[in-house]
């Protein structure tokens, strides 16, 4: 008799199991159209941006020297003898060794063309370019006259920007998101909405573009004239952002 209720027990307890596992995977399947379910809620996608302005305080410039002469060497020789003046001039106007970058170093040969002959060098021509970065905006126009004098006879421009955008930055994002929270009320009401939760938001990446003062080369008679005036103005910071709020009724 031991036997016959061993395998009853073992019957039951295959039947059982087997009655269990489909119960089982009902709980964790999803339900009939439970995968779709956000898409049958009302939502709203926008976009909106914040924007500061100040005044920027600090300012790049691009300033050189270009020489010609016969051969290569001269040439080289004294490009490097007036550049050594101009950033002579850079540092005795407070202006730190960490912020003068040599941006464009070139030699190049000079041609001269005539009709029906063959091109004729007549020289070389040596330029050097340094990117100046002037954290003292009082200094500016001094600095400028200053590396002029010294042999500078190209300048190439002038931006200017925040030598840290942090604070401005942040201003701009609140900003952002007290625009972008009005206009999702607007148009929830126009719709005869309430706005339920906002569900995403996402910022994009903030934007601090350096403000250009185009500037040409001019000669060093042109600056004794006159103390160079430049006026900095204004920057702005921006930052966009985009949300999806849901909607309800």
């Amino acid at each position: 008799m031991q036997m016959p209720m061993r395998a009853a027990a073992l019957s039951l307890a295959l039947v059982l199991g087997t009655g269990a596992a489909p119960a089982a995977f009902a709980q964790a399947a999803p339900g009939p159209g439970a995968a779709d379910a956000v898409f049958r809620a009302t939502t709203l996608g926008l976009g909106a941006y914040g924007e500061t302005r100040l005044a920027p305080d600090i300012a790049t410039i691009s300033l050189g020297v270009m020489t010609e002469a016969r051969t290569a060497q001269a040439a080289m020789q004294a490009n490097a003898a007036r550049m050594g003046e101009v950033l002579a001039a850079l540092k005795r106007g407070g202006i730190a060794a960490k912020d003068i970058q040599t941006s464009q170093l070139s030699i190049e040969p000079q041609y001269a063309y005539e009709q029906n002959q063959p091109p004729r060098l007549t020289g070389y021509r040596a330029s050097n370019q340094v990117t100046v970065t002037v954290r003292d905006l009082t200094r500016l126009g001094t600095a400028v006259d200053a590396t002029v004098s010294a042999g500078a006879n190209q300048v190439g421009g002038i931006s200017f920007g925040l030598a840290d955008p942090t604070a401005a930055e942040n201003a701009a994002r609140e900003l952002a998101v007290k625009a972008l929270t009005a206009k999702a009320d607007l148009y929830a009401r126009a719709t005869g909405h309430r706005v339920l939760r906002l569900v995403s938001l996402s910022e994009g990446a903030a934007f601090t573009p350096p403000q250009p003062v185009p500037m040409v080369a001019m000669a060093s008679a042109r600056f004794k004239e006159a103390d160079t005036q430049v006026s900095p103005g204004e920057i702005k910071v921006r930052v966009d952002v985009s949300g999806v709020y849901e909607l309800a009724r």
